[in-house]
């Protein structure tokens, strides 16, 4: 009977695990290209013409 080859199977499962990050590596790059600038929280954005940073309500006229 043949003997295992032991450091065979260490070099598949290294292979495996790179395989496995760069593949991981390249759905973060692409996670990260689909997110636009300015869509992540916590990001400031600038003044507008009214000194407001981006408010989500429109501002507030005044009727007659």
């Amino acid at each position: 009977m043949a003997t295992p080859n032991y450091s065979y199977e260490k070099r598949q499962r290294e292979l495996a695990k790179k395989k496995k990050n760069e593949e991981k590596r390249l759905r973060k790059l692409q996670n990260k290209g689909q997110d636009g600038p300015g869509d992540e929280a916590g990001e400031a954005s600038e003044p507008d013409e009214n000194g407001d940073a981006g408010s989500a309500e429109p501002p507030a006229t005044e009727t007659p």
